[in-house]
């Protein structure tokens, strides 16, 4: 039993995700900088959660890091859960899809516009949908 909305085994997750995402989105992982297909993606639209398809992020908070990961200023409205994260020695702070408690990746204090936050995605934990027009 989850804490979160949709509720899946990790049986059906492994069904459902690639070894990549279901390494990302169900155990945490990361993958590697500049390797995401997202990362220099700046067409008009909404990122969704790759496991469950909530919208997480909106091409217009979408900014160049130059991280190695796509960035974001701001999630949507209630869309991400926050969860401290003390692993690999530092504090961070994780972000997870609030529907499906899917990793993204993190939320950092060092972002360049007004919000001062920088989200930083796995491109393997999201999908891109286009503005309809």
């Amino acid at each position: 039993m989850s804490d979160f909305p949709l509720d899946k085994s990790e049986a059906e997750w492994k069904a459902q995700l690639s070894e990549q995402e279901y390494k990302i989105l169900r155990q945490a992982g990361t993958e590697y900088p500049f390797t995401g297909e997202y990362n220099k993606h700046f067409a008009s639209g909404t990122y969704h959660c790759k496991g469950c398809g909530s919208p997480l992020y909106t091409s217009e908070a979408k900014f160049d890091s130059g991280c190695g990961w796509p960035s974001y200023d701001k999630s949507i409205a209630g869309a991400i859960t926050y969860r401290k994260d003390r692993s690999l020695g530092m504090m961070r702070v994780e972000i997870l899809c609030a529907q499906c408690g899917g990793h993204q990746g993190h939320v950092f204090d060092d972002g360049p516009t007004e919000t001062g936050q920088r989200y930083c995605v796995n491109s393997a934990a999201i999908d891109f949908r286009p503005e309809e027009k």
